[in-house]
């Protein structure tokens, strides 16, 4: 079976190769083939994956072809990995910088920031997603680039329920819930619908009894995981549920606006340099790279959300938080289609009715059930009004970005980010149309 992975020049690909590694049942993944534009980046990270294969069994580890041809990654593949990343680290720090001046968020998914990637982003998305229907009209496509649920939805318009998003978040967040209760995460049924990075767990169901209620009720456990230091046990009581951490986007927008402005550099800054860092280290060719990979890794998990977690007063990450997670959601997906290994996921899937507030097409984060014919959303009760209005606010500026993405339409572009929740301002959604497009040549088709 082959898988190819777009952006396989990513900083993350060697997660993605060390889960393959532990994956030795047979059917699977013979050949990974990596694609990006930049041929140096490619070395590098092929050179991690070369040592990482080297502690498998002998034969167990799949072969690594690199190329920058897209067409030659996407010829013959199965299953097709999206992890591309539109103008670069460079980008997400422009995203975050032109923000912050206006006073509103630049994060890369949420409010301004996310806007704004998704701008530059969807079209690239859609012609990807163009390019597999031509090429590879059988494989699966598994859409990690950010924003995930926004250019899922991009690709689904071309190739309907061949394209599932993912995401670690809502997985990371039942797990630690699941730890704090004493609960085994592989027996536990999460109740979790929202959008991606829009979330919320509102049961947890343990042989079919609920005990988020038990969590809510005492201080003491609701203290002892990152979301409930993240957002406090008043207000998480007063929702009644546990939100993704995202939401802390959100509900603390100003205090997590002013940490961003007051901080020596914002995450995408320190991303840049930091992997520029370990990109130049990776041009000596003594350089043992998986060695400098997990070490430039630990550091950047270890520095996840720093911001959010200083306003809360949330303290440093729990050791078990930092192992990662997107990849194995991945292989959990790739294994239940490629060999009909029937299991339960949060997916990024068009909603089918399954959030009975939003269209059927629109793209939402909820328990799938996921077999040989795809993921399939699980019915779930309606929102809270609360939660449908954020919703439905949010897929409506996501409607609007897709809307400018395939028109060009500058007004379209200006809407979006007016009527996004954490821009209050149409003079302020202008300006930002215009420092956006000033910084990021990907957005010149905006007339």
């Amino acid at each position: 079976m082959r898988l190819a992975i777009l952006g396989g020049g990513g900083f993350r690909v060697p997660l993605v190769y060390g889960a393959l590694l532990g994956d030795r049942a047979e059917g699977g993944v013979t050949e990974v083939v990596l694609h990006d534009l930049d041929a140096d980046r490619l070395h590098a990270v092929t050179r991690v994956l070369a040592e990482q294969a080297r502690s498998a069994a002998p034969g167990a580890a799949p072969a690594v072809r690199a190329t920058t041809d897209l067409d030659e990654a996407l010829r013959g593949a199965d299953f097709v990995f999206s992890a591309i990343r539109v103008g670069g680290l460079q980008g997400r720090a422009d995203d975050e910088r032109v923000a912050l001046a206006e006073g509103v968020l630049g994060q890369e998914t949420v409010g301004a920031g996310g806007i704004a990637y998704g701008l530059r982003t969807v079209p690239v998305a859609v012609g990807i997603a163009r390019r597999v229907a031509r090429l590879a009209p059988g494989a699966w496509v598994i859409n990690f680039t950010n924003p995930a649920g926004l250019v899922t939805e991009a690709m689904s318009r071309h190739l309907g329920d061949r394209v599932i998003g993912i995401c670690d978040s809502p997985v990371g967040l039942g797990r630690r819930i699941a730890r704090v209760l004493g609960a085994d995460p592989g027996r536990v049924w999460i109740d979790y619908a929202g959008l991606n990075h829009l979330g919320w767990v509102r049961a947890l169901r343990v042989d079919g009894r609920d005990e988020l209620p038990r969590l809510l009720a005492d201080p003491v456990l609701l203290g002892s995981f990152e979301e409930g230091r993240l957002f406090g046990a008043d207000w998480l009581r007063a929702l009644g549920a546990i939100p993704n951490e995202y939401l802390h986007y959100y509900y603390f927008n100003r205090e997590t606006v002013h940490a961003y402005q007051r901080a020596e550099r914002t995450r995408g800054a320190f991303l840049r340099d930091q992997q520029a860092g370990f990109y130049e280290e990776m041009r000596d060719p003594n350089t043992p790279a998986l060695e400098a990979w997990q070490r430039t890794r630990a550091e950047r998990e270890a520095t996840y959300m720093a911001e959010n977690r200083e306003t809360a007063g949330a303290g440093e990450r729990e050791a078990d938080d930092l192992s990662g997670g997107y990849e194995k959601v991945a292989l959990a997906l790739m294994r239940a289609i490629a060999r009909d290994e029937r299991t339960t996921l949060i997916l990024n899937v068009r909603n089918r009715g399954t959030l009975s507030a939003l269209d059927a097409e629109a793209v939402v984060e909820v328990p799938c059930l996921v077999d040989a014919n795809g993921a399939h959303p699980v019915a779930a009760d309606p929102l809270p009004g609360h939660a449908t209005g954020l919703v439905c606010a949010v897929k409506a500026v996501e409607r609007e970005v897709l809307a400018a993405a395939e028109s060009g339409s500058r007004a379209r572009a200006v809407t979006a980010f007016a009527l996004h929740p954490l821009v209050d301002s149409v003079n302020v959604a202008r300006r930002l149309v215009e420092g956006y497009t000033r910084v990021h040549p990907g957005l010149a088709y905006l007339a």
